[in-house]
């Protein structure tokens, strides 16, 4: 066997740390070269990690050290791409990847997880956009700071999304006013979110997180079978009721065929603002005893810090407030491992092929 078949199979034996993905595939070799004085390898993977590029470098390093002890240089690069939705469903226009973010029910911190995953995205070197599709209580202007601001059009026939720490925002309460109650029937409701959905402008997006609306009745579910959704997270607290109301919504797109990304558990701990002391006031592994249920993974788990919810009401997310390190790396931690979830699902092959037309003569 050649040096770079060797040198080969080794690299597509390289687990993530933390995960059982091999996320190293042979089509993402673009380059390997063995020459005399050193080894040149040109990598390009189908997932975002900037921070961990140096991590990378290394685990790469340490395998192909043991096959030569020349000099190794690696070239290093990040590129998301498409992956396969529902059935009948074609990509959105301007975005490879929608990340749905859902829960069973409300209060758990479902649009808490889904603005710091957006901003730990980005970070990460993604291009990303957050849809609030919480109809009835939008949050995410006000969280992002930009609950002032209105969308504009270019063109007179679709939205500009606003653009808030980096991250493309659109919002039905950038569209009506705050105290105003949205009495709205499914219908309505479901034909409202399509239209924000398919007439902003999105621009080259990697992902696209939607934050839903808690729940598991009608409108989640026509929301699941009509947007096409890349894969799924489930937000839940470790208390027995909420993840009740959390198995429900995992049921729920394992009916539409949408894949479960996996779960995060929210208020796994507090923490006392006084002392730091950590205690579960909401129950105990409830989250991981779930994941191991259903067969998917726990990406992470959050405690009940003040600091998040004083972040937010000052529309500075933890992930970009410079101030809470340890919060920010498990967001961090997060998104890293969605991204390489989405990277293992198939991808989506529908705009590789020509356009074949049959003419009758």
């Amino acid at each position: 066997m050649s040096i770079e078949k060797k040198i080969t199979a080794e690299l597509l034996r390289i687990k993530f740390p933390g995960s059982d993905i091999s996320f190293i595939k042979e089509k993402s070799i673009k380059k390997l070269e063995v020459n005399d004085t050193a080894i040149n390898i040109d990598i390009e993977l189908n997932f975002a990690a900037k921070k961990k590029s140096l991590m990378i470098q290394g685990l790469i390093t340490d395998v192909v050290s043991q096959i030569s002890a020349i000099k190794i240089n690696i070239s290093l690069t990040f590129n998301v791409k498409s992956h396969k939705v529902q059935q009948g469903l074609t990509p959105l226009k301007g975005v490879k990847n929608i990340i749905a973010i859902a829960s069973g029910k409300g209060g758990v911190g479902k649009s808490t997880t889904a603005v710091n995953l957006s901003l730990a995205l980005l970070s990460e070197g993604a291009r990303v956009g957050i849809l609030d599709a919480d109809i009835y209580g939008p949050s995410q202007p006000k969280m992002l700071g930009i609950s002032q601001e209105k969308p504009t059009s270019k063109d007179g026939k679709s939205m500009e999304p606003l653009i808030a720490h980096g991250i493309q925002v659109m919002s039905i309460g950038f569209l009506v006013d705050q105290e105003t109650p949205m009495v709205w029937r499914g219908p309505m409701v479901t034909s409202t979110l399509e239209q924000l959905l398919k007439e902003t402008k999105w621009d080259d997006l990697d992902y696209l997180i939607i934050d839903l609306p808690p729940g598991t009745g009608d409108i989640q579910l026509t929301l699941a079978q009509k947007i096409p959704v890349t894969g799924a997270i489930i937000v839940t607290t470790p208390q027995d009721i909420a993840l009740l109301d959390a198995r429900k919504g995992l049921k729920m797109f394992e009916k539409v065929n949408v894949p479960i990304v996996g779960i995060v558990e929210n208020m796994s701990t507090h923490i006392c603002s006084n002392c730091g002391h950590e205690e579960h006031i909401f129950g105990e592994g409830g989250g991981l005893q779930m994941s191991k249920d259903y067969d998917v993974d726990l990406l992470g788990s959050l405690p009940l810090d003040i600091t998040i919810r004083e972040q937010l009401d000052n529309g500075i997310p933890t992930v970009v407030s410079g101030k809470n390190d340890k919060i920010t790396k498990i967001y961090s931690d997060i998104a890293v491992k969605t991204s390489l979830k989405i990277a293992a699902l198939n991808e989506d092959s529908a705009n590789k092929f020509p356009k074949i037309v049959i003419e009758r003569n």
